[in-house]
């Protein structure tokens, strides 16, 4: 069981991991930029080599899976992460997080906002942080149950299927206009932001590359969707074992009032999840299998968590803080047991006894 720490503690554990992340960045150079240069240039190949079989309808299986390699490399290992800030000290501006926009119908600038600035803050503080859920499901018994609550598996597979426009519908906050809360109005600017973006994404994977196949429109179509299917199921499933399986703590707003740097931390640690495996794993999940050195540094190259995790492993033993990580089958399984039990009534957890906090709030360093 997590120990509480005393303000003396979570100080000490908070300079620590500062040391920790300066030290990593002191160390940043060649390699990093030849790695993340190296993802993309494969990344490319498959998304090249996918199109091309699409001309070859008995090499439609593999054109599928080139695609959706692609795909995913661009998403979670490139995009999520470039977009994070992890590459703007190269200064090149083909991954500049400023300029960088993703292979997904969620426009980059909305994305930035919901995700580096309102989650990365405020993670797990119920209230706070919408991600708890994306507004659609209940994932912590601290969210008052509903009657709507009992079909959070269907909507959990629906989340899975449709993850990407499930991630560009966030912040609409389409669950506060129908309970009153926002006003359509106060959409306008974000619903255009998406329209364009879903436009150009649409064009490219359903009208362009398919007409580009001639009469192999319909294969080619279905490839794209198919490709873009396999995309969001393996991100929700990377992502929800981050943040959702058995043993991830979520805060209350009073608990995390006026806290330190070091709650802040601690907060991460607490609120994460890791998934164990191997390097082909930790590539294709873009290193968020190590969503725990995520939350605690995400602006550093994601690369970098594997060798981050020793230390931060380390440091959590001596604290006797719980460090949460386990197989994929076995996260899986958590997070849908999590899913399944919650869609009925249940009695709120009892809270952690309260942590001392001293100080502002922290703000992640992070590229908003």
């Amino acid at each position: 069981m997590t120990t509480t720490l005393t303000p003396e503690e979570l100080d000490a554990f908070g300079a620590e991991m500062d040391a920790l992340r300066q030290r990593t960045l002191a160390d940043l150079g060649e390699a990093d930029a030849d790695y993340i240069r190296g993802v993309v240039k494969r990344q490319q190949q498959f998304e090249v080599a996918g199109r091309a079989m699409f001309y070859l309808p008995p090499l439609w299986p593999f054109a599928v899976a080139s695609l959706s390699i692609s795909k995913i490399l661009e998403n979670m290992e490139i995009g999520h992460n470039v977009m994070h800030g992890q590459y703007d000290w190269m200064g090149d501006p083909t991954l500049n997080s400023r300029i960088y926009d993703w292979d997904n119908v969620c426009p980059g600038e909305q994305w930035k906002h919901s995700h580096n600035y309102i989650h990365h803050t405020f993670t797990n503080i119920l209230g706070k942080d919408r991600d708890i859920g994306y507004g659609v499901l209940r994932m912590d018994e601290d969210q008052p149950w509903h009657p709507y609550y009992l079909g959070n598996p269907v909507y959990a597979l629906l989340l899975m299927v449709f993850f990407e426009w499930g991630v560009a519908m966030h912040d609409l906050e389409v669950e506060n206009l129908v309970t009153g809360k926002r006003r359509l109005s106060e959409n306008r600017a974000l619903h255009a932001g998406i329209m364009r973006k879903v436009k150009r994404q649409a064009l490219k994977d359903y009208l362009l590359f398919p007409a580009l196949t001639g009469p192999l429109f319909p294969l080619t179509f279905a490839g794209n969707a198919s490709a873009n299917l396999i995309r969001n199921i393996w991100a929700f499933n990377i992502i929800f074992c981050g943040h959702f399986p058995a043993g991830v703590a979520t805060f209350t707003e009073e608990e995390c009032e006026g806290e330190s740097r070091g709650h802040w931390y601690y907060r991460q640690l607490l609120g994460s999840a890791n998934i164990s495996g191997g390097p082909l794993l930790h590539l294709m999940s873009g290193n968020l299998s190590h969503q725990i050195e995520h939350h605690l540094f995400p602006d550093l190259p994601a690369r970098r968590y594997p060798e981050l995790a020793v230390e931060v492993r380390e440091i959590c033993q001596r604290y006797g803080l719980d460090y949460n990580t386990g197989p994929l089958p076995q996260q899986l399984m958590s997070v849908a047991k999590k899913i399944c039990r919650l869609a009925m009534p249940t009695r709120a957890k009892s809270q952690p006894e309260p942590t001392g906090r001293t100080g502002p709030v922290a703000e992640p360093a992070v590229a908003a």
